[in-house]
């Protein structure tokens, strides 16, 4: 994932074409975040195979993940499905129909009635009542909407009626000048008069469209942040086994989730660009897909109080759900601001852009943060420092408790504070202190920190190995689970390619945060290692080298046989050094 996460990202930098870009990073986006709802709906699955929730949270986030890569696969070969023709109507409609929205039908409609100032072509007692239709039709979404005020309501009505009744005249007097010379007719005054009374109705009309989707923008904040509120309560119900009260909350969420539904449908018909209308589409779509995920997400817990994997699976299923709010949110600002800027000036993509000659992607620039930016990202430094702290009074508490077990040579203890050494650094560059001086330092050392905490991945699994079956053994293999998650959520941000100062800082704050979670679960990790070696006088590993693959999955070299394999986990004597 993380290889694919990189040549995404590399072929979305070198496309040409603004909607199959912004197509592109909406397939990587539901990629990135559905990696680890993949593993822990699947997990919460094989633990509860009786589970028709627990199924239908793995079937879903598996099928959106193919639809992914089936529009990667859509960008690549520009327009053709995986299975090698152009597909089934509906899907290639789905992944198309972003050009269908009110603002592109409009647009249409008015070149069209430009063009015919200029001549009269016969072809336009055709044209123009299709195009006229297709506003018409799109003009429907408000008015059925159930948010849009009555006064909108209205405004949108009385201009559709006069756009057509203007378009209907316009006709007329192409009826009636049929026989004649078309090049007078389109110079008479009374032919243009018309043709700019369509268009200024036309004009009317999308102001009134954008103004009920801007008022509806306006009023998301209330639905929003009333649907964060549910989902709260939703877990806390699912986990007390609250029923009645759970169903009826899971209820009033859906109704918030189809508010917000028709809050992006309608944003889509506005927006100016091609990318705020892929952008906007694939956020209804996943709203869509997962919001009612979360409903049943808990529905698994609430019929398994004591699963912790289930809880953890309507952890994960609410968080993507705070990311999709937070994407409306980011579309709405979007939208907003397009639709009050002027329109830029039109780059002929056919001509080299401004320094973009040729399609390899340049390295990101390594920049400073000033003192405003260091500011504001010192509360996730500081976060992150105090993770640091709790690591290295573990390790130190222990190395003074347990000097005959924790001398300087033990592997877990060395790889712990050498991960505490790095995050320290990553803490101080927050303060503009430390070593690391530029953006791409920071990334540098989180690079490292990520595999450095692959390798205690390995060196405590297969510690784990020598650990009794009991309480101890199964919090120690809960938090180990966890490892692999975090590692990779780090390594996507870190792989995230970035242009411009803005999408920088961001990209340092989401590292930062992504350090901080998985320096979090490594102390957890660590400190039920300590205290399993000390209770069943388990040798700790002495510089453990695995000589496999640097993956997850490779814990032991391969040419181990299944029975030297067996002596290696049964043998307690003796220091574990695997050869290399």
């Amino acid at each position: 994932m993380v290889e694919l996460a990189h040549l995404t990202g590399d072929r979305q930098n070198d496309l040409k074409d603004e909607r199959r870009r912004a197509q592109m990073a909406a397939a990587r986006q539901v990629l990135e975040r559905s990696t680890m709802m993949l593993l822990t709906s699947s997990k919460t699955s094989l633990r509860h195979p009786d589970s028709a929730p627990a199924r239908e949270n793995r079937d879903t986030v598996f099928c959106q993940m193919r639809r992914a890569m089936d529009l990667i696969h859509y960008v690549v070969k520009d327009g053709v499905l995986n299975n090698g023709v152009s597909g089934s109507h509906s899907h290639r409609e789905e992944l198309e129909n972003d050009r269908g929205t009110a603002y592109a039908c409009m647009r249409h409609l008015q070149k069209l009635l430009e063009h015919s100032k200029v001549t009269i072509d016969p072809s336009c007692q055709d044209t123009l009542p299709a195009a006229l239709e297709a506003v018409l039709e799109r003009t429907q979404d408000f008015t059925d909407s159930a948010y849009t005020s009555h006064e909108h309501r209205e405004a949108i009505l009385e201009a559709s009626e006069r756009l057509k009744a203007e378009l209907d005249h316009l006709l007329g007097l192409y009826a009636n000048v049929v026989q004649n010379d078309f090049d007078m007719a389109a110079n008479s005054p009374e032919m243009e008069e018309s043709v700019q009374a369509c268009i200024n109705s036309a004009r009317d009309l999308s102001r009134h469209l954008a103004n009920a989707a801007i008022h509806q923008a306006q009023d998301l904040n209330t639905a929003t942040k009333q649907g964060l509120e549910m989902v709260a309560a939703i877990r806390q119900q699912a986990i007390s086994g609250d029923i009645d009260r759970l169903n009826h909350t899971s209820d009033r969420f859906q109704d918030s989730i189809d508010h917000i539904l028709e809050v992006c449908k309608l944003l889509r018909h506005v927006a100016v660009s091609e990318t705020l209308q892929v952008s906007a589409k694939f956020t209804e779509i996943n709203l869509r897909v997962y919001g009612p995920q979360v409903v049943t997400a808990s529905k698994t817990v609430s019929s398994h109080p004591g699963s912790k994997i289930s809880q953890e699976n309507l952890e994960v299923f609410a968080e993507m759900y705070q990311w999709l709010v937070s994407d409306v949110t980011t579309i709405v600002k979007d939208v907003l601001d397009a639709s009050q800027a002027k329109p830029e000036k039109q780059v002929y993509m056919s001509l080299p852009r401004p320094g973009k000659h040729g399609t390899t992607s340049k390295p990101v620039k390594a920049v400073r943060l000033d003192t405003e930016e260091q500011e504001k990202i010192a509360k996730s430094g500081l976060e992150m420092k105090l993770a640091t702290s709790e690591m290295d009074a573990e390790t130190e508490k222990w190395q003074e408790n347990n000097s005959a077990q924790m001398d300087e040579n033990n592997d877990i203890v060395k790889r712990a504070k050498n991960m505490s050494s790095m995050a320290f650094s990553m803490y101080q560059f927050t303060k503009g202190e430390g070593p690391l001086k530029t953006t791409q330092d920071l990334f540098t050392q989180a690079e490292y920190f990520a595999e450095e905490a692959n390798r205690l991945y390995k060196v405590i699994r297969q510690f784990s190995y020598q650990v009794p079956g009991g309480a101890q053994k199964k919090e120690l293999l809960e938090n180990l689970d966890k490892v692999p998650t975090f590692v990779q959520r780090l390594q996507f941000t870190v792989k995230d390619h970035t242009v411009g100062k803005a999408a920088t800082f961001t990209k340092v704050d989401n590292v930062i945060q992504e350090t901080k979670n998985l320096m979090n679960v490594i102390s957890k990790v660590v400190t039920v290692c300590f205290e399993c070696a000390t209770k069943f006088n388990i040798t700790l590993p002495q510089r453990v080298t695995v000589p496999c693959n640097e993956s997850i999955g490779g814990l032991l070299p391969k040419q181990l046989s299944p029975q030297a394999l067996h002596r290696l986990i049964n043998d307690r004597k003796g220091v574990r050094t695997l050869p290399r």
